[in-house]
């Protein structure tokens, strides 16, 4: 048998991850295995930390309020939208 794991974290937080998990065929356990490993695969967390600078902060503001997004029909046109604004 394996040892218990007991932690708080937010409601929709946890809703949101759990949302993902089903869908990828995941229970919560195996997502928290998988991720134990890759910690210990990694001897750290498996993505970097950043603070983000300043412009990183706006950006992110901007986005959550709906500012300055980009909607593309298709993959062709945001491709061409790219190689426009190369």
């Amino acid at each position: 048998m394996g040892s218990i794991i007991r932690a708080r974290t937010e409601p929709a937080l946890k809703k949101e991850a759990e949302g993902i998990f089903k869908e990828l065929g995941m229970s919560n356990s195996e997502a928290i295995n998988l991720f134990y490993r890759q910690v210990a695969l990694h001897r750290g967390l498996p993505f970097d930390i950043k603070i983000p600078n300043k412009t990183t902060l706006e950006t992110f503001m901007k986005t959550d309020r709906g500012e300055d997004l980009a909607k593309f029909e298709n993959i062709d046109d945001l491709l061409k939208d790219l190689y426009v604004h190369k």
